[in-house]
């Protein structure tokens, strides 16, 4: 296989933004495991007070990733991220405006392989949500899993993450002052196994989970679709029905998280790798969907509100895909 390296006189703009890139990826994909591995480490060396020391504040602050987390919006302001936004670029496209004494559950499509879209949109200042929407505050929701990592919980808590069960959620949207928004990654870690470019199949026609929150607490629904979430990494062909997938899915419902064998290119070289292409991500936001509150809907009330909001995102998609290289003879699928 030809390799194609990278010239040696590329701008420092760029190398900024692949460094930003290429830190997120690792922290996306081994600092969680690096930050396990550290505490056990430390016990063992001389070092071993900060381990007992985390260990005794880590169970005095264990509910605060399902009570809102720790955001810290200075680090969601560092110079980091714009570079990271700006090696796509990512940008946020604003519908409507949105009310900031209402709570919202924003539903994101599609998952993608990284949620590259989903991050930097919401977990950062850098694409200029706290401007588009004054007065709301988004959290992302990510695998509870994840805040039983030492240290690497208080990383991404600073981010505005929290874990993605209901308890957290309701916490959330019960704020009576307003202007908080839940983002949820509908399709979740199976979708990404369907995340390929030109892929535009959302996991989705089951899931009501969501809609049954929104309908629990009477908060509006906004669909959110991510153009060219899917284009950033190729995957290996893994069809339904297939021993590869049957493997990936069997350890995803043993695990909780997906195993998507995803490549796209290098740090100093564009032929393999586990960096994103440079491809532009446009995150569009739709418009609210009013919700009555009912504590315990029936399933045909939720059922005619889940199908009210596919109807709503297929829309959204159609509207806006001729802006965004999208062919017109594709539309989303849900399986």
């Amino acid at each position: 296989m030809k390799i194609d390296f990278a010239p040696p006189d590329v701008p420092l703009s760029r190398r900024l933004q692949t460094a930003a890139v290429m830190q997120w990826v690792f922290s996306f994909l081994a600092l969680a495991p690096c930050c396990i591995l550290l505490f056990f480490v430390l016990l063992f060396t001389r070092f071993w007070l900060v381990s007992v020391l985390y260990a005794g504040w880590w169970f005095v602050d264990w509910d605060t990733p399902s009570r809102g987390g720790r955001r810290v919006n200075f680090l969601c302001n560092l110079s980091v991220w714009y570079h990271m936004r700006d090696y796509f670029p990512v940008r946020l496209v604003k519908t409507v405006d949105l009310d900031s004494r209402k709570n919202y559950i924003f539903g994101f499509h599609p998952h993608g392989i990284l949620v590259a879209g989903a991050f930097t949109n919401f977990c950062t200042l850098s694409t200029g949500f706290s401007t588009l929407y004054p007065g709301l505050t988004p959290y992302l929701l990510m695998l509870p899993l994840w805040f039983r990592a030492p240290f690497f919980r208080d990383y991404i808590m600073f981010a505005g993450l929290v874990p993605s069960d209901k308890e957290t959620a309701s916490y959330v949207l019960q704020q009576p002052e307003g202007g908080k928004v839940v983002v949820i990654a509908v399709g979740g870690a199976p979708e990404a196994l369907d995340a390929r470019p030109g892929a535009y199949t959302l996991l989705l026609a089951n899931k009501k989970g969501f809609v049954k929150l929104a309908m629990e607490h009477g908060t509006p629904l906004v669909p959110v679709f991510s153009f060219g979430e899917n284009e950033v990494f190729n995957q290996v062909d893994n069809p339904r029905g297939t021993w590869l997938r049957w493997v990936q899915e069997r350890l995803q419902r043993i695990m909780g998280i997906s195993l998507p064998l995803f490549h796209a290119r290098g740090v100093f070289q564009y032929s393999f790798g586990l960096m994103p292409f440079r491809k532009p991500i446009h995150t569009v936001v739709g418009k609210p969907i009013p919700v009555e509150r009912k504590e315990r809907p029936s399933d045909e009330e939720l059922n005619e509100l889940h199908e009210r909001y596919m109807s709503e995102l297929s829309e959204l998609f159609e509207e806006h895909k001729g802006h965004y290289g999208v062919p017109e003879d594709k539309h989303l699928t849900f399986v």
